[in-house]
């Protein structure tokens, strides 16, 4: 039973019995149509009370919820009682830090009037590079409330309906990436502002289509690199649709991402369409350097002394070193009378041993080296990141983050994001991937 009730905005009335009657003898079509538009309604409600009725759900935008008055900006599903119903606003945030660039409104977001509960937004493929318009809660309308997930023991979920058109960047989340980095963009930007990262969702970043979670422990970079780098990405991967596809391609293409974050387990987790499957990286000294030093400088550190390749001002709070007191399996790789080379693989790591024979006939450990890291799940032991108050944390933002790099990012349709203050398990996931289609015109 959920702890939360929801206050759902009803879009259709029904109608009386003999208004109904009425209805079907001015129009001989009209109890039908009645018919449909009130399954429908009810379609919507239990679509909408499937999101809010899973645990941990805080906030909930389906792009049909509107706030009454004449700017009728999209709010959440929120819990009963709550006061923060988080409008978003419409934002160009090129123009906010650049100065360049023409306000963003809500015509610049066109309407499908189709998704898992009825309507769903356009993230355009834009070509002006001062305009990058995204939706956003203000920080000042969401420090320390419900979305503001933050701090020691603090679990998240973000979960986002979409249809992918191009691109590999944001979703949702609050993800500030900063405007102070060194890229040809920032040339002449007139707020150099620090990354004030916290948890998002991505469509896949270095792996186009997939769901990417992101977590950050200081809102900046990781491992001595100046992005963030606690991240997972699932196996699977969502295929690119071209946004003006017909009703049925479209319907039949939405997508579930979801990320999840459980500080008990130090775990974050992507998943796509309520799938998480395990995902290794390789070669990890070649493909993320970053990490494989952050691993090596808390190996070495490990040994009293400073230790050849070891960097003693390294700040320790930017070692990885995951937990490998559970030994999975061992392979044997080469063996020499006095030498040999095993594979042991752990929760998180894959490691090369080698191993010399003592005179004793023992054999004594010379040298661990990290080959792979598991990438779905990932290790993160931190708390999220916790700005020091309203004006240095960064907004809540749908379609796009704030960047140095002012690129194109995700386009495509986005139809839901909701967000939950728990770590949601893989029935949950299955069971919001599964929600079906319906119209706006028979709300």
């Amino acid at each position: 039973m959920n702890r939360y009730l929801f206050v759902i905005l009803v879009l259709s009335t029904l109608t009386t019995t003999a208004d109904a009657h009425d209805d079907a003898v001015d129009h001989p079509n009209g109890s039908v149509e009645h018919h449909e538009k009130s399954r429908a309604s009810a379609s919507y409600r239990q679509h909408v009370e499937t999101v809010t009725n899973t645990p941990g759900c805080v906030a909930f935008w389906d792009f049909v919820h509107r706030e009454s008055g004449p700017t009728s900006r999209f709010i959440a599903h929120v819990p009963a009682g709550s006061k923060n119903a988080f409008p978003l606003d419409a934002n160009n945030y090129v123009k906010d830090y650049w100065g360049i660039g023409r306000e963003a409104t809500y015509d610049d977001f066109p309407l499908m009037g189709r998704g898992p509960f009825g309507q769903a937004i356009l993230i355009r493929r834009e070509s002006d590079s001062s305009f990058r318009p995204l939706l956003m809660v203000p920080r000042e309308r969401m420090h320390d409330s419900a979305i503001d997930i933050k701090g020691p023991d603090r679990a998240v979920s973000v979960v986002v309906w979409a249809i992918r058109e191009s691109g590999n960047h944001a979703l949702a989340g609050i993800w500030h990436e900063g405007t102070d980095l060194k890229e040809s963009a920032t040339k002449g930007i007139q707020r150099a502002v620090r990354g004030q990262r916290q948890y998002a969702i991505f469509a896949g970043l270095e792996r186009p289509g997939s769901a990417c979670g992101h977590v950050s422990e200081n809102g900046a970079g990781s491992f001595q690199y100046k992005y963030a780098m606690h991240k997972t990405y699932s196996t699977e991967t969502s295929p690119e649709v071209p946004s003006e596809s017909n009703a049925a391609t479209l319907d039949q293409s939405w997508q579930c991402f979801a990320m999840t974050f459980d500080p008990k387990r130090a775990k974050i987790m992507s998943w796509l369409n309520g799938n998480a499957t395990e995902r290794w990286q390789d070669n990890i000294k070649r493909a993320v350097p970053q990490i494989y030093n952050a691993w090596t400088q808390a190996e070495l550190h490990r040994t009293p002394g400073i230790q050849p390749g070891e960097d003693p001002t390294y700040p320790a709070d930017q070692y990885y070193q995951p937990p490998e007191d559970n030994l999975i399996s061992k392979t044997l790789l080469n063996e020499s009378p006095d030498r040999r080379i095993e594979l042991h693989e752990f929760d998180y790591t894959r490691v090369n041993v080698t191993s010399e024979r003592q005179a004793d006939g023992t054999w004594r450990v010379i040298n661990r080296d990290l080959v792979a890291v598991c990438k779905n799940p990932w290790w993160f032991p931190h708390p999220i990141y916790s700005p020091l108050d309203a004006q240095n944390g960064g907004p809540f933002t749908i379609g796009r983050v704030i960047h140095s790099a002012r690129s194109v990012g995700f386009t495509g349709w986005i139809g839901g994001v909701a967000v939950f203050n728990q770590a949601l398990d893989a029935k949950e996931l299955k069971t919001l991937s599964s929600i079906p289609v319906i119209s706006s015109r028979d709300l």
